[in-house]
């Protein structure tokens, strides 16, 4: 062991208490910065997850038309004349026309996991409870597909909480799924009948719950019906038409790379997850921060403590220290023992705060927290990650080491004469 690592230890036993509210102010800072991060991460990944199993990575919806302005110049000569067409702008036209063409050319993008194409349209519905109907869309989709399965770009299958899909394959003509919002909201339950009115077509037909589903968002839950697609376009008058295409990456990070690749290439407005939802991604990243901030205050606390801690061994080993002058130890080697003695308090808060943090992440994820209205989850959601960690300790090094820096080299100053003297500061 070097010869000033052994003298840090001397000096370190001196001030155990001081010394001890430092670790323990390190091991909180450390441990709760990592299980607050871990519990933000857990509630963005849950929505995120929940966000992608709705409604996919990318929706492509609307065709792009691009807009000319004309305008006509003359000269001297009346007879000659010309036209400029200059952009002015982009125009959407309202749903995919040919949506099987469309999907053809998605496939040719490495990054497409799934689609499957989605008609909806705004209707009335109505059970045979109630005497007023309720606004609701229906969402016309294929399923049991092999290039156009619904089931496969989101996890509505999964989310069944009452009846059965058996029936809703059975009989696509008047079979629907409905989420468990409205079915409260009408007093129906599985195997109930309700009417489907569509205003905008002047259509009205029965059909048959099969299941109801929960996704956890109430936005959703509460006004989406799933119908099948053939089903809808009956309903509707619309034989070929869709609204949006829903699209699964097996990277979703890359999803606004792919979205503008998508939108330039084949010229259909395509819109990536992270833009959909960017409010909400906003609130949680701004979550985050603000519990790493307040969390930091243990770390800070520490940094303080530290600094004072050493200011006060400086004070007390001044003899010790001008003996370590006279017997050739330089400044940088005073200055090193004391910043060794922050090093060994750091480097043990760390280590102990991590193993309390990720116990502490263990102990959370077990906690019941049942949530609906944005997402669905019945214990606490968490996200521990290696980088929360990494991110805490960081913190801790950059506090503790930049307060103990000021002792150390007011340490490293301190001569042998002034000691003798009585004139040392």
């Amino acid at each position: 062991m070097p010869p000033n690592l052994q003298i840090a230890f001397r000096f370190l036993t001196a001030k155990r208490r001081a010394m001890a509210l430092s670790l323990t102010c390190i091991v909180l800072g450390v441990g709760f910065f990592a299980v607050t991060q871990a519990a933000t991460s857990g509630l963005k990944n849950l929505f995120i997850s929940t966000l992608l199993g709705s409604d996919g990575a990318i929706r492509i919806q609307d065709e792009i038309q691009d807009t000319l302005r004309s305008m006509h110049a003359t000269g001297n000569d009346p007879t000659s004349s010309f036209q400029i067409e200059e952009k002015e702008g982009i125009k959407l036209i309202e749903g995919i026309q040919q949506p099987k063409l469309l999907m053809a050319a998605l496939r040719r993008f490495p990054n497409v996991s799934g689609m499957a194409e989605v008609l909806h349209e705004n209707v009335l519905i109505r059970s045979n409870s109630q005497a007023e109907p309720d606004t609701a869309q229906i969402y016309g989709i294929n399923i049991d597909n092999a290039d156009d399965d619904f089931f496969k770009v989101s996890n509505l299958s999964k989310q069944i909480i009452g009846g059965s899909l058996d029936g809703f394959r059975a009989n696509p003509e008047s079979q629907i799924l409905i989420g468990s919002v409205l079915a409260k909201r009408l007093q129906v339950d599985a195997g109930d009948t309700v009417t489907i009115a569509v205003p905008s077509v002047g259509e009205q037909r029965h059909y048959t719950i099969a299941a109801i589903y929960e996704t956890g968002v109430e936005d959703i839950d509460k006004s989406r019906i799933y119908l099948h697609l053939s089903a809808v376009r009956s309903l509707v008058h619309k034989t070929t038409e869709a609204s949006y295409i829903q699209v699964t990456l097996y990277d979703k990070d890359r999803a606004p790379f792919d979205a503008y690749q998508m939108q330039e290439t084949l010229r259909y407005h395509a819109t990536p997850w992270e833009e959909r939802q960017v409010v909400w991604l906003s609130v949680f990243k701004a979550l985050g921060v603000s519990s790493a901030i307040t969390v930091s205050v243990f770390t800070l606390i520490a940094g303080v403590a530290m600094g004072s801690t050493l200011a006060m061994i400086v004070m007390e080993k001044t003899k010790e220290i001008a003996i370590l002058r006279s017997m050739g130890y330089t400044p940088r080697d005073i200055s090193l023992i004391f910043i060794w003695q922050a090093a060994i308090v750091l480097t043990i808060g760390c280590l102990a705060g991590c193993a309390v943090g990720g116990g502490i992440t263990y102990l959370v994820s077990l906690m019941p927290l049942p949530i609906r209205g944005l997402f669905k989850t019945d214990f606490f959601p968490v996200g521990p990650s290696p980088w929360h960690y990494v991110e805490a300790i960081a913190t801790a090094v950059l506090v503790v080491m930049v307060a103990s820096l000021v002792p150390a080299r007011r340490a490293a100053r301190l001569q042998p004469g002034d000691v003798i003297r009585g004139t040392a500061q």
